[in-house]
């Protein structure tokens, strides 16, 4: 894989356009009982949407509703039922003022929630579960997140293994962008998501945070998620707790921004934003710095 050096600098949803010239922050609510970390948390609507508009105010310039658990073994649930959760939740945000994303990979339900106001689709299944969600995303204008995932929740940890994890994802989405492009999508619609955690060992999660710039390549906005994940709790020797990964994410989702990453999808909005500004502040001193005359002569210690 060679490296381009020009990426996608927006994100067009459906009647937005996200700029991407510093990462952006997608706040995670789960409307689920089962999810991995919060699951239970934000099953009623009412604290769901409360929860939604504190991570705007947190920094969040997305909201991914999700309300079909993605943890390691979890099983399917109807098209009907995963609606039944989101529909509630979706109405309550009509005035939130930025992009939702509803994390799914129906058709039917995508369907029901780009109507009711979301504006992209984020399909952990990169368009292996229901290739019509491009069809959707191209004739709505919505947004689309091609992520990728071996398998099924219920099965993805069965099989982590690849000769080049990090060139065998990339393929994989290399495909999936160009099924959606075919479909009618415009570039700056569709986004990428390496899928951590999503049929990945621990090293495999590493080898795609320490290579993500190779992603570049294919010139779509690049989401992650790291947040929480089991292999950051493997790294840390076994911690289960939510707020014992929060130092884990945040130091990922560095990595991540220094690596190309656009998007950072996480559930502790508030701790990651701050470490993004302190990030940029850094980053802003030492253009700076490099811009300013050069001292002449060797700094030395006056006594």
């Amino acid at each position: 894989m060679e490296m381009t050096s020009s990426a996608a600098r927006v994100w067009r949803l459906r009647d937005r356009v996200i700029g991407l010239d510093q990462p952006v922050i997608a706040g995670v609510l789960n409307v689920t009982p089962d999810s991995f970390s919060d699951g239970g948390l934000y099953a009623d609507p009412s604290r769901a949407i409360e929860r939604a508009f504190q991570m705007v105010d947190e920094g969040a310039g997305l909201i991914d509703v999700g309300a079909e658990s993605t943890r390691p073994g979890a099983e399917a649930v109807s098209s009907e039922l995963e609606w039944s959760r989101l529909e509630p939740v979706l109405k309550g945000l009509s005035d939130l003022t930025v992009p939702i994303t509803v994390d799914t990979t129906k058709y039917e339900v995508a369907v029901r929630a780009l109507d009711a106001g979301a504006g992209a689709i984020n399909d952990v299944s990169g368009l292996t579960y229901d290739p019509r969600l491009a069809d959707l995303a191209a004739e709505t204008g919505a947004g689309l997140v091609i992520m990728h995932m071996r398998g099924t929740p219920a099965t993805m940890q069965k099989d982590t293994s690849y000769d080049d994890v990090v060139l065998e994802v990339f393929r994989a989405l290399e495909r999936a962008l160009t099924g959606a492009l075919a479909a009618g999508c415009a570039p700056e619609q569709v986004a990428v998501d390496p899928g951590l955690g999503f049929g990945k060992s621990v090293g495999g999660n590493l080898q795609l945070v320490a290579r993500l710039n190779e992603f570049v390549e294919l010139e779509a906005p690049l989401w992650i998620g790291p947040s929480r994940k089991s292999f950051l709790g493997h790294l840390l020797d076994g911690r289960e707790g939510r707020e014992d990964r929060l130092a884990a994410t945040i130091a990922v989702c560095l990595a991540a921004a220094d690596g190309g990453a656009d998007v950072l999808r996480v559930h502790d909005v508030r701790a990651v934003h701050d470490a993004l500004v302190i990030r940029h502040a850094v980053q802003a001193e030492h253009r700076t710095s490099l811009a300013a005359p050069a001292v002449s002569g060797a700094m030395t210690a006056t006594g």
